[in-house]
């Protein structure tokens, strides 16, 4: 069998759920482009948003044109492939490349050091995709513009090296063409999440050199049994699952086997996240290495979710009170997760395919771009004592500290009474507060019980945001900022990406503290001191 799905513990009562799918032949129907099986609400929606499950009919023509394409760039020297792009436009292309063992450079921050070592690459041997659907998204207009620019400046016509990917007739589609880019267009009937098989995953996914054919005879190898209504449906068997343990276990703890040692997690964060948070709802998978304290105490929110290859172990963790295994290639994995994530909609009663809170943190992050004061919520805050320089910008109302011991007491004592702790950092993902963020993070849920999410900023807007404005009112949110990050202007702006990336923060907790979802925030002199910092504070309270 191309992919298994295994149950065990508390999750045995999902036969119920999972006999009125089959009853109501609810994966035959997706398979048919069905769009009324979420509602007269959002049947509009699912009628354009269907396309993903008949991406074989256009990927031979696509796959061939994609290795032309890498053929002629490796002839004239190109190597090095670099993608920008947010969301579903980066987590499946980084996936695809951590299986085929190719190497991908990826922008999906506005952080200006990750803009900066992009830029500072051989870029005599540089390709780079373009990947935005809608042609709007701020981030990748931003990334694009400096590349064009860094070109120039090295002697090279940007649009021989730059590749766009985008829905047709799309601001950047039209644009792109006139300026002579190579432009793939993808099935606009995909929603962005959903497009792992299509042009989005499959572009820079294969002029970095991996296998498409491969990955698509996997995910094909898996259609019949995701398709079919009947018990054995894998899809419907996982989605059963997670839906036996809501509203009180809406957290998966994912965790990959060896064999499946790809970044899987991080692409479910956002197909699910972004599919089912909405309408005070939702299911927030949170992707973990498997020494996390999580799996040592599962917490009372959480379903452990244990990923592997095909033919990889997913035996239940010792302790657990309620696990699900997936084993399978990765494209009946990718296959499999998004059929059971339009059907946990279907399960859910809500729309799969929207995403309608997304929107808001991007106004407000373009209202404190053009602004020139700063927010409310406390961006002329007091020095937090003993934190390396941080700042406090903001704290749950009534909640009052001096020093960083007092700071992290409160987050700890919040967050015990918490559903989950989202962990959110607008730093650099590689830089010198990486480690010791992940540490925090560890400490964070063996301190408070609760799961904890690691999301780097404005990464995750385009991922697990949505569920956190529009999910469950059950988080805390701890967000940490860098103070005047080393400037890098956007071409053809008067804004840089350092003034990007601390507008895009400051719009998020905006409509965050808007919603009542309490919101620790500081600013870091020395991100990788007051991570310490805060470590250290946490220890000293046990």
């Amino acid at each position: 069998m191309a992919l298994e799905v295994t149950v065990d513990g508390g999750l045995r009562d999902a036969e119920a759920a999972l006999a009125t799918l089959v009853e109501d032949r609810v994966a035959g129907r997706i398979f048919a482009h069905d769009a009324t099986l979420w509602g007269e609400a959002a049947a509009a929606e699912a009628a354009i948003r269907l396309g993903w499950t008949d991406v074989a009919a256009t990927a031979e023509r696509l796959i061939a044109e994609i290795e032309q394409l890498r053929s002629d760039l490796r002839a004239d020297g190109v190597d090095r492939v670099v993608l920008c792009g947010m969301g579903g436009s980066s987590l499946a292309p980084a996936v695809i490349t951590r299986w085929a063992g190719v190497d991908l450079t990826m922008i999906d921050s506005t952080h200006p050091d990750v803009v900066r070592r992009a830029l500072a690459g051989d870029l005599a041997r540089t390709a780079v995709v373009v990947s935005s659907k809608s042609g709007g998204t701020i981030e990748t207009r931003s990334h694009l513009a400096a590349f064009e620019d860094a070109f120039r400046v090295a002697g090279i016509e940007p649009s021989e090296r730059i590749i766009i990917v985008t829905d047709p007739g799309s601001p950047l589609d039209e644009e792109s063409r006139a300026a002579g880019r190579r432009v793939f267009t993808a099935d606009p009937n995909v929603g962005g999440r959903f497009s792992a098989l299509t042009a989005f995953g499959l572009v820079p996914a294969g002029l970095a050199g991996a296998d498409l054919g491969r990955l698509l005879q996997d995910a094909e190898a898996v259609r019949a049994s995701v398709s079919s209504d009947h018990a054995e449906n894998p899809a419907l068997r996982l989605a059963s699952a997670i839906y036996a343990g809501l509203p009180r276990r809406f957290v998966l703890a994912l965790v990959e086997d060896g064999s499946a040692a790809w970044g899987l997690g991080h692409w479910i964060e956002q197909l699910v996240a972004e599919s089912t948070g909405k309408e005070g709802q939702g299911v927030l998978p949170v992707a973990l290495d498997a020494g996390a304290p999580e799996f040592a105490t599962v917490p009372a929110s959480v379903t452990v979710v244990r990923l592997a290859g095909d033919g990889g172990e997913v035996a239940e963790v010792s302790g657990q009170r309620a696990s699900i295994g997936v084993a399978g290639t990765l494209g009946a994995q990718v296959l499999t997760w998004e059929v059971a994530t339009a059907v946990l909609g279907r399960l859910m009663g809500i729309d799969p395919f929207n995403q309608p809170d997304v929107e808001s943190a991007k106004v407000a992050a373009r209202s404190a771009l053009d602004s020139d004061t700063a927010a409310p919520g406390g961006d002329d805050g007091a020095e937090l004592a003993g934190s390396g320089g941080a700042r406090v910008l903001s704290t749950p109302s009534g909640v009052d500290v001096s020093d960083v011991t007092g700071f992290i007491g409160q987050v700890r004592q919040a967050a015990q009474h918490a559903g989950y702790l989202s962990l959110q950092a607008y730093l650099d993902p590689q830089g010198d507060e990486s480690e010791p963020l992940h540490t925090l993070r560890d400490r964070l849920a063996e301190a408070t019980g609760c799961p904890v999410a690691l999301g780097w900023g404005p990464s995750y807007l385009h991922s697990t945001g949505q569920l956190h404005k529009g999910g469950p009112a059950a988080a805390v949110f701890l967000q940490l900022t860098e103070a005047d990050p080393e400037p890098l202007p956007i071409p053809g702006s008067d804004r840089g990406f350092d003034a990007l990336i601390t507008a895009q923060a400051r719009g998020d907790r905006s409509v965050l503290a808007e919603r009542d979802r309490p919101v620790f925030a500081i600013e870091c002199a020395d991100p990788a001191a007051t991570v310490r910092a805060l470590t250290e504070a946490l220890s000293s309270l046990d």
